[in-house]
């Protein structure tokens, strides 16, 4: 069959439908098909490709890895073609599965408390979030807006800032009155520092002391994969961390947590962006959305 005469997006809105509704009976009743001519649509796609789509048994499937590549790519493609027909009418409205990355901090204080209210807004919207403190390649891992702290490298990604927020070390009470509380940097080695075990790109804590710059070796016994794992360590009175303002503002007010040499805090201020693929004059009205719904909601300096 000639490429120009096969009808790719069909077969795409097929394949979809049997993934998402979980079998070749069901995607045929919603495509007005029989289950026949659905599994002999899906065999030619395999066929065409040269790659296997899904391991057939009796009475289940499963993705293979191409097929999982494929299938999630496909969402993509059905998502941004619904968008291109809504840009091209006069009454367009946000559509389609967005993927959003976002640092656990920023998602567990701002992001998800958001959501409810974004979705009220944009009902025809499907979300797909994921909360890690690891810098992800946005083109890789098919990510429509990742949320990122600190500086930005160069790149071809396009960035809206949320606001900044400044870093701050602090302890429990409990860890305080056993070890004691650090007066000076020197009295900060003597203590349990808990650190991240993500690359970053300052490998210690900054502090000022006599007009210098000083950065101290996290060196503690626990690390953990994000910022808001550190905090509950913290809470928890196992050692000292350094975090976002953000996050412990409230810990700080309800005497969960006090902080530590603040009179050597450098007030090293963390800018926070949402980042983007860069697409031309045409963003997807979804992305469009979510950034403009968190320019407006967010307002990282006021913790």
């Amino acid at each position: 069959m000639a490429r120009s005469k096969v009808n790719r997006s069909g077969e795409l809105e097929v394949l979809v439908q049997v993934v998402e509704l979980g079998g070749f009976s069901a995607a045929a009743r919603a495509c007005a098909m029989t289950p026949s001519a659905v599994s002999k649509l899906i065999s030619r796609m395999e066929q065409r490709l040269g790659v296997r789509l899904l391991n057939r048994s009796t009475r289940q499937f499963q993705l293979t890895p191409e097929g999982c590549v494929f299938y999630e790519r496909g969402v993509r493609v059905l998502a941004d073609l619904d968008e291109a027909e809504r840009c091209a009418s006069a009454n367009t409205i946000p559509r389609g599965r967005l993927r959003v990355n976002a640092n656990v901090p920023f998602g567990h204080h701002f992001l998800l408390p958001l959501i409810p209210e974004f979705l009220d807004c944009h009902p025809d919207v499907t979300l797909d979030i994921v909360l890690t403190d690891e810098v992800i390649d946005i083109l890789e891992q098919r990510t429509d807006v990742a949320v990122r702290a600190g500086p930005l490298k160069s790149s071809n990604l396009i960035a809206r800032k949320l606001g900044a927020t400044r870093k701050i070390i602090v302890g429990a009470p409990s860890y305080l009155e056993r070890y004691g509380t650090p007066s000076t940097p020197q009295e900060l080695l003597e203590h349990n520092r808990l650190g991240s075990n993500y690359a970053r790109t300052q490998q210690g804590w900054p502090l000022q002391q006599n007009n210098e710059d000083i950065i101290l070796p996290i060196t503690g016994n626990t690390q953990a994969s994000d910022g808001e794992a550190l905090r509950h360590l913290a809470l928890a009175g196992l050692g000292l961390a350094r975090l976002a303002f953000f996050q412990v503002r409230e810990d700080l007010a309800a005497g969960r947590l006090l902080p530590v040499l603040e009179d050597y805090n450098p007030v090293d201020i963390e800018e926070v962006h949402a980042v983007y693929v860069g697409q031309g004059d045409y963003l997807p009205l979804r992305v469009r959305a979510f950034l403009d719904f968190l320019v407006e909601r967010v307002d990282i300096g006021r913790h």
